[in-house]
């Protein structure tokens, strides 16, 4: 019984983290092979590197991993049955496992590091961002816009990232990598589970994968750090004796470099500059820019006075220097609870982050013709799509917008906006170089 249990836990480990790397999923295949191959932006890479398991769900949870813990079991017995009588090099099994799961966890590294060392992940904070209130962001967008304000420290664990999967991509080194993650990503998803962000499962898997790399060398580092004894490391290495083994295992190792490395490195810098995924790009209102008050609310030809808890008038808007225009009002919103990482968006209106985990502001992308002088707006919420206005403007001053037109029920809206030139604490502490006796 003891000479089987070995064996069937080299067989289990095998399949388990086998089925946890490989992508076995026939979307998985066929969403990869539709993509535009030669035109591939950041976003498509990132999709590629993003992979984990999902059984139970288009949303991963802890429980695919029960699934795939039950898949391995049934491959372990099967496997030991068939192999009954027969000798494996099972440390030759054991280095191929170990050298898919760091090249797995160092690509999934990768494709985060880039979108925070490039500062895409977490963007500075939007004009309607910095005009609502504290109390109106759930959890996960204090911890984004907090992460937003400091680009050079999200730029930093960018960094981190990238350094501990290279170092994952080299056997000597794989070690030291795993350590780094398994800290670092240790803090990744405590974040994700204190303030309720959605990449909790992805962070334990790449957690779990780390301690699986780190466990190789696990009893030589205790042997040399805790117990201060003479320790050997493990010269083992696989032998590749066919030329076209060592000559694959080359071109398997610079396809990784050039496509999740260079590729994507280069991808993400020129997305930085031109093609944000988190915010949208088509630029809007002509020098509209800023937040405006509303000094005169009429709706179905009634006047409406200022009141804070009134339920239709607007207390204020902000055009935001792209196509958006958001409305802050005492209206219910349905908050749209996306944290996840969502780089898939091809359109402006599918970009949901400035209004994600926010609430008393109502987001709406628009189109404007300059001629006819009007704007179709739509509400950016999924769960409001149907919410629409068509909107006459006119512009008496440059400080003045004043529209005018009717919404999807037919209820007409009469508003005039005067421009506020409102100061910002972070934007006057970037533009003078402090942050004591500022006078906003």
């Amino acid at each position: 019984m003891i000479n089987r249990t070995k064996p069937f836990i080299y067989r289990f480990l095998f399949a388990f983290f086998f089925i946890l790397c490989v992508p076995l999923d026939p979307k998985y295949w066929a969403t990869l092979f539709s993509l535009p191959w030669g035109r591939w932006r950041y976003e498509d890479i990132f999709a590629v590197a993003h992979y984990i398991p999902r059984f139970l769900g288009a949303v991963p949870v802890f429980a695919d991993w029960g699934v795939v813990l039950l898949l391995s079991l049934l491959v372990a017995i099967i496997w030991l049955r068939v192999d009954a009588g027969k000798q494996r090099d099972e440390d030759r099994w054991a280095y191929w496992i170990r050298a898919i799961v760091r090249y797995r966890l160092a690509i999934g590294l990768l494709a985060f590091g880039f979108i925070k060392l490039y500062p895409l992940q977490a963007p500075y904070p939007s004009l309607s961002n910095l005009n609502t209130p504290y109390g109106d962001f759930t959890r996960w967008k204090l911890f984004s816009l907090s992460l937003g304000i400091v680009p050079s420290y999200e730029s930093f664990l960018g960094g981190v990232e990238i350094v501990a999967a290279l170092l994952l991509l080299f056997r000597k080194t794989a070690s030291v990598g795993a350590l780094i993650v398994v800290f670092f990503t240790g803090n990744v998803l405590m974040s994700n589970l204190a303030y309720e962000g959605g990449e909790y499962v992805y962070s334990a898997y790449l957690i779990l994968l780390a301690l699986f790399v780190l466990a190789f060398d696990f009893n030589r580092l205790a042997s040399l750090l805790f117990f201060q004894q003479p320790t050997v490391p493990n010269k083992w290495r696989l032998s590749l004796k066919v030329t076209w083994q060592r000559n694959g295992r080359l071109v398997l190792k610079s396809l990784v470099f050039l496509f999740f490395f260079f590729l994507l490195g280069f991808r993400a810098r020129w997305g930085f500059y031109h093609d944000p995924y988190q915010l949208p790009e088509g630029k809007g209102l002509t020098a509209a820019k800023g937040l405006y008050n509303v000094t005169l609310f009429r709706f179905n030809n009634d006047t409406i006075p200022y009141s804070p808890t009134d339920t239709i008038r607007w207390k204020n808007v902000v055009f935001e220097p792209w196509a958006t225009l958001s409305i802050a009002a005492n209206t219910p919103t349905d908050i749209d609870t996306a944290n996840t990482e969502n780089l898939g968006a091809r359109t402006d209106f599918d970009k949901d982050y400035e209004l994600a985990g926010t609430d008393g502001r109502r987001y709406y992308s628009y189109t404007f013709d300059t001629v006819a002088h009007t704007l179709a707006l739509r509400n950016k919420n999924v769960r409001d799509s149907a919410d629409t206005w068509v909107l006459q403007y006119t512009r008496p001053d440059s400080s003045r917008i004043v529209l005018s037109g009717f919404d999807t029920h037919h209820d007409s809206v009469y508003v005039v906006l005067d421009r506020t030139n409102k100061k910002y604490l972070l934007e006057e502490a970037a533009r003078t170089g402090r942050t004591k006796n500022l006078k906003l």
